[in-house]
């Protein structure tokens, strides 16, 4: 309980400050903030450490360039720590959180993809639109497939929206599992000692069906999540 209160308090009031301190990268432009994105990632590894004794591996081969991101969420790690692993991270994320005072603010600036989840088939035009855009400039759409954080060993089916972007686009889809649950869980204020493990798996196959694709990635994703979340727990 007392080592998870020093890293809330120190993660909230930290990430508050340094987003204060570096504003004015965003007047500066997207180089500026992706250095700010790489070393809030970086602070973040040391501080889950420091305060926590939480460590964390990154397995495979990091994509880079012009490719989707297919990743596992069950906690709000990820949205912060793969900003430090891949080389130019274009997030998928739900259009809420661009309305959060200042931290909205580095989302539009940084170009990161908003989408309404309520809007159906405008949503997904709007998705394929600036996913397209980010494709040209030989960044990493990291895509969460479920649509939102799920808890360890929970169930949630995948979304048409990965699909749309695999039969679309044309470039490589990486399946990445992860096990980052264990230690942050889904709206916990609780966090816990232990590895936080990133699997980057090889890119799925070219060429499949919508059913065939959502089938194949699911089942990479959801085995090789269940085998880390299994190797986690007996670290812990």
């Amino acid at each position: 309980m007392v080592r998870s209160s020093i890293f809330n308090v120190g993660f909230f009031v930290g990430t508050f400050v340094l987003m204060v301190v570096w504003s004015p990268a965003l007047l500066i432009g997207p180089v500026a903030l992706r250095w700010c994105g790489r070393a809030w990632a970086i602070l973040l590894r040391k501080w889950l450490w420091i305060s926590l004794g939480v460590s964390i591996e990154v397995r495979g081969e990091v994509p880079s360039g012009a490719c989707v991101i297919a990743a596992k969420h069950q906690s709000a790690w990820e949205t912060i720590g793969l900003l430090g692993i891949l080389s130019d991270p274009c997030f998928v994320l739900k259009r809420e959180l661009s309305y959060i005072p200042i931290f909205g603010w580095y989302i539009a600036r940084n170009r990161q993809i908003s989408v309404n989840r309520g809007a159906g088939m405008v949503a997904l035009k709007v998705l394929l639109r600036q996913a397209q855009k980010a494709m040209a400039e030989e960044r990493q759409v990291v895509v969460f497939p479920q649509g939102t954080r799920v808890e360890v060993d929970a169930s949630k089916p995948y979304q048409a929206g990965i699909a749309a972007l695999y039969g679309q686009l044309n470039v490589p889809v990486h399946p990445v599992a992860l096990n980052s649950g264990l230690v942050w869980g889904r709206n916990k204020f609780i966090k816990h000692k232990g590895k936080i493990v990133v699997h980057f798996l090889p890119a799925v196959r070219q060429g499949l069906s919508k059913k065939e694709f959502l089938a194949e990635l699911s089942d990479q994703i959801d085995s090789e999540t269940a085998r880390l979340v299994t190797e986690g727990r007996q670290n812990l």
